[in-house]
């Protein structure tokens, strides 16, 4: 009998402690889950996704239609991200391009996948900048007398101090090294070539982006975007920039070891390669990620700037070399042309996927295009990016006309865009992830 009571006990003691571990247990449970919705599944603080008021002032803009009808139903959202909207260079409609301030904009827009043009310094570490010598347009270094001197093409005077060569000047991210690099404040890129002094040289903005955030733009080594980019939560598309110096650089930086330390930046940071989308306009540097560096090279991206050639037409596949197949049997996955290049007009005036789109995508490539929001107002036309469909580009909405073209008869995978906003709300009023 003493024993039996002894064992009662002993049970609802154990059933007790029991209950007290499962109790803890839940309690922990709940705190990562809270934890999980604050700061989302990859350990970093989920950011809202704020639009502003331009995709709203874009679809109102927009001529009577069915699309204008249903993406204003979306107004109220809610708003979320997506892999659609591929900020350009950060926000560069207006945020210095490639600083931590664009990038940080380009996120909060809701932009899922931002790019790190990627190029290298004189001590061959590499840095976030559209070009590698552009310097002397999207920085303050000729305003800077420590450093301006050291450039390519310096700025030069004439006795009375006036800038006598504006339109030949020339810095570039290998006439400085990192440190040097780092000490400079990212600007608006713009300049005037006909400026006599250094402040009309720099105030050259375009009228319709602003300086209002070009207090200091934060520059960024590559390492550095790629630490960004994982506390934002987003994916990164670096593109490997074609260099303005002879190559190897210096006797012995080839190529092929510029095109693999970018990915081994990505690797020193444990980067998953599904979160990354290399990308180039050399075929060389994609095929060779596609050999070396096979998990990456999966989503490698060819920027198709084959339009610069005088033998190339985008209409007349028998010019294009390689073809569409014959860059599937090289391994390549994504191809990535210039908005126009995708679309044609019909004998109607109305917007259809190219000749280019659609032997595109019967050869098995995916498409991702650029770049919307880089064009200025559109009333006149659109300039480089609408080039095919002129003759109906007249005012800002009709880049949602455009968009959704692309979207729905092209099938592109997502759009860089100088404003990612405006991509975000027809990704999320489309249901597009």
């Amino acid at each position: 009998m003493k024993n039996q009571k002894f064992f009662e006990l002993a049970s609802m003691v154990g059933v007790m402690a029991l209950g007290l571990v499962v109790m803890t247990a839940f309690a922990f449970a709940g705190e990562s889950i809270q934890k999980g919705k604050a700061y989302g599944w990859h350990g970093h603080r989920s950011q809202s996704v704020q639009l502003g008021p331009r995709p709203y002032f874009l679809v109102e803009d927009m001529e009577e239609s069915r699309l204008k009808t249903e993406l204003q139903e979306c107004t109220d959202g809610p708003f979320k991200r997506t892999d659609f909207s591929i900020g350009h260079r950060g926000a560069a409609l207006q945020f210095p391009e490639h600083t931590k301030e664009s990038y940080e904009a380009a996120a909060r827009m809701g932009a899922g996948i931002i790019e790190c043009d990627v190029t290298f310094t004189a001590d061959r570490e590499l840095v976030c900048r559209h070009s590698q010598c552009d310097l002397h347009t999207t920085t303050d270094v000729v305003a800077r007398e420590d450093l301006r001197g050291m450039c390519t093409s310096p700025p030069m005077f004439s006795e009375t101090g006036e800038l006598t060569n504006a339109a030949d000047i020339e810095c570039c991210t290998s006439d400085f090294t990192l440190a040097e690099f780092k000490s400079l404040c990212g600007k608006m890129d713009a300049a005037n070539p006909n400026a006599t002094t250094i402040e009309e040289y720099m105030n050259a903005t375009a009228n319709w982006r602003t300086d209002l955030y070009a207090t200091c733009g934060t520059v960024l080594s590559h390492a550095e975007s790629i630490e960004l980019f994982k506390n934002l939560g987003v994916k990164m598309t670096p593109e490997l920039k074609a260099p303005s110096v002879e190559m190897p650089y210096e006797g012995n930086y080839t190529q092929e070891d510029y095109a693999q330390q970018m990915i081994d930046e990505y690797k020193a940071a444990r980067v998953k390669p599904w979160k990354v989308f290399a990308q180039s306009f050399n075929l060389d540097d994609v095929t060779y990620w596609i050999k070396n560096e096979p998990w990456f090279g999966r989503q490698a991206v060819f920027l198709d700037g084959r339009y610069n050639d005088p033998k190339f037409d985008h209409t007349d596949p028998s010019t294009w070399s390689p073809n569409m197949k014959e860059l599937v049997a090289e391994g390549v996955n994504i191809i990535a042309p210039p908005m126009w290049m995708l679309l044609r007009l019909n004998k109607n005036d109305k917007i259809k996927p190219s000749k280019y789109a659609r032997r595109a995508r019967a050869a098995g490539l995916d498409i991702i295009t650029w770049t919307l929001e880089r064009s200025g107002l559109l009333k006149n036309g659109g300039g480089f990016y609408y080039q095919t469909v002129t003759e109906v580009i007249d005012n800002d909405g009709d880049a949602y006309v455009a968009l959704d073209v692309l979207a729905q008869k092209v099938g592109i995978l997502g759009i860089f865009s100088d404003w990612p906003a405006t991509v975000t709300y027809y990704a999320n009023c489309k249901g597009l992830k």
